[in-house]
């Protein structure tokens, strides 16, 4: 993705710009059903959930308000998941249907827990995603002595001779990538 100084939020809120779009739901669609899945909401009911989900996001961006403090739209999407996660238990459970995951009187609790594992696991799951998407940019040398480094906290002198390159190249391709992710994520982690 091309650098730029306007932001994700900024481009789909102003712009309506695809590519805004289409990294935005890249990153957090999986999130979003990783939490339906903790949820232990069923498969076709996951998929109208996760709909559900992303039209209130797309409704109601345009009034999304960021008030300057890192995780505000994390928590704005976290509100709006748990909120459709509420009206699909309460709905099943006005139809008289028994489900398995929660009961309306554990509704509370179990939201809860939920947000819980929300804040928790974001930040990672967000980076593993990132991760996913930057590695085709870069050769799987570079990538492999970049994961050896950073990820498995190899030494470069260790990467280097596991690879065959120079310790030099060992430390650039951890530099490239380095460079790449935090351009990537500069973008989304501080405003989401």
């Amino acid at each position: 993705m091309s650098i730029t100084s306007i932001s994700l939020l900024d481009r789909i809120r102003r712009d309506s710009d695809a590519q805004s779009w289409d990294r935005l739901v890249s990153l957090y669609l999986p999130w979003i059903d990783n939490i339906l899945k903790q949820a232990e909401i069923a498969g076709d009911d996951r998929d109208d959930l996760r709909q559900d989900v992303l039209a209130v996001v797309c409704r109601e961006i345009g009034s999304f308000q960021h008030n300057g403090r890192t995780g505000a739209f994390r928590r704005w999407l976290r509100d709006i998941v748990m909120n459709r996660l509420r009206n699909y238990w309460r709905q099943k459970q006005s139809r008289g249907q028994r489900f398995v995951a929660v009961e309306l009187e554990t509704l509370p609790d179990r939201i809860r827990e939920l947000e819980t594992i929300w804040d928790c696991e974001h930040d990672r799951f967000l980076m593993q995603e990132l991760l996913k998407q930057a590695e085709p940019a870069f050769t799987q040398a570079t990538w492999k002595a970049f994961c050896l480094q950073t990820l498995d906290q190899w030494d470069a002198t260790r990467c280097a001779s596991e690879l065959g390159i120079s310790v030099n190249a060992a430390l650039l391709a951890k530099s490239r990538v380095l460079q790449h992710l935090r351009t990537e994520a500069a973008e989304i982690l501080d405003e989401l």
